[in-house]
């Protein structure tokens, strides 16, 4: 087991953790999601988004039930480790580390959608605002975690709020004349979009990451993961259910989903609301994600499997400014490539669930191992286990994207082995 006897107490409180949870979970993915859903599968993508909130509840549970028990800012990487070694480790925290330069641009490629919608401006616009996105999330991280924390409680909130009225406002213009058909594409489309929709439950391992920044780890961790489990799940369903319904055939070919449904809700044109809110919530989701992946890649260095001037900041308290300057080039370079090359948000969100499911693969099969027999938390692993399956044959072809990146992180461990 880790050893935080000794560690510096966290800051994070209950509410923080749980508000880290939600915009990890929840933010990017209702903004355009429920569109692209729609468009693959149709009204059954309900069935994919509903079969994957149910799935989303033992992972939760499981990372939470690690997260409580080894405290640690290497996350899933240290769980892997202590479980099947280093190799494990460096593999899985790889993983997730270059999936958060992959996802934040995509993420804020999607927020920009809403904000041209709003201003117009085509292209410049949405390169504009995911530029600007890709500054501010790591600035505000470079203030530390209890900054980060009160941010993201305000943004919960905000989330919150923003997506009832969505759906309440719209939902006296639903038809479920619009359900019909139900599966104009039949219904093995519904693997597809549910490949789309994994995008939109991931997170769950990001604030592993931050777990010794908790105040009271034990107790908060599975706490702060019960509420959020129970909010996402409403909250997505709810949009989806909206969006199919209320914009019948038209949500499948929609920008800015969230944006329509408060247009017909309030009347009149609500897309600059919505604009906000997207951003709001594209900050909400990168700003968890950064956060977690700077504290990992710190961790990574401090057990040897990145370089070591980037150990800084893997014990509680401390900022890993190193790491999270890494990651913001790399989030850069990401960006220059879909500016030079044209490369849509679809595209990075498959390369970037391709590394998600890896990740869950392996922080599964640990807690499998690790945690207790016949206790409920090793139950959920076990359940968890046989949902991760069924993602790892969705993401299809998008895991040799994984599969490369354990190339190079295995070679790495060898060449760094090779020099001492």
């Amino acid at each position: 087991m880790v050893d935080t006897a000794s560690a510096p107490a966290g800051r994070l409180s209950l509410g923080q953790g749980t508000a880290l949870y939600v915009g990890a979970v929840l933010a990017t993915g209702v903004i355009a999601l429920p569109a692209l859903a729609a468009d693959v599968a149709g009204p059954a993508s309900l069935l994919a988004w509903l079969g994957l909130a149910v799935v989303s509840a033992p992972l939760a549970a499981t990372f939470a039930a690690l997260g409580a028990r080894y405290p640690d800012s290497g996350g899933v990487a240290t769980y892997a480790r202590l479980a099947f070694g280093e190799r494990a480790s460096a593999v899985v925290g790889w993983c997730f580390y270059l999936s958060v330069p992959v996802g934040g641009p995509a993420a804020a490629l999607w927020a920009g959608g809403y904000v041209e919608a709003a201003l117009g401006g085509g292209e410049s616009t949405v390169f504009a605002t995911m530029l600007a996105l890709l500054v501010v999330v790591p600035a505000t991280n470079a203030f530390g975690i209890q900054v980060t924390g009160r941010v993201q409680i305000i943004l919960a909130g905000l989330l919150t709020v923003f997506l009832v009225v969505a759906v309440v406002l719209s939902l006296p213009h639903a038809d479920l004349a619009n359900l019909q058909p139900f599966a104009p594409h039949g219904w093995q489309a519904i693997g597809p979009a549910a490949a789309l929709l994994v995008w939109s439950f991931v997170g769950w391992e990001t604030v592993t990451y931050l777990t010794a920044e908790f105040r009271r780890p034990a107790r908060d961790v599975p706490r702060a993961t019960a509420f959020a489990v129970i909010v996402v799940g409403v909250l997505y369903l709810s949009v989806a259910f909206a969006t199919i319904t209320v914009l019948g055939s038209q949500a499948a070919e929609t920008d800015a989903p969230l944006g329509d449904l408060l247009a017909l809700g309030l009347g009149g044109n609500a897309r600059v609301l919505a604009a906000i809110a997207a951003l709001l919530l594209t900050f909400g989701a990168m700003n968890a994600y950064y956060a977690g992946a700077a504290k990992l890649g710190a961790a990574l260095a401090r057990d040897g499997a990145l370089p070591a001037w980037l150990d800084r900041g893997s014990s509680a308290g401390v900022v890993p400014r190193r790491s999270l300057a890494v990651l913001s080039v790399l989030s850069a370079a990401t960006a220059v490539v879909v500016v030079v090359a044209g490369v849509g948000p679809q595209s990075l969100v498959l390369l970037t669930t391709g590394l998600f499911v890896t990740v869950y693969a392996v922080g599964v099969a640990a807690a499998v191992k690790l945690l207790p027999r016949h206790s409920k938390a090793r139950l959920a692993a076990l359940v968890a286990q046989g949902a991760v399956v069924i993602l790892l044959l969705m993401a299809g072809t998008y895991l040799v994207w994984p599969l490369l990146v354990t190339v190079a992180a295995l070679l790495y461990l060898r060449l760094t082995r090779n020099r001492r």
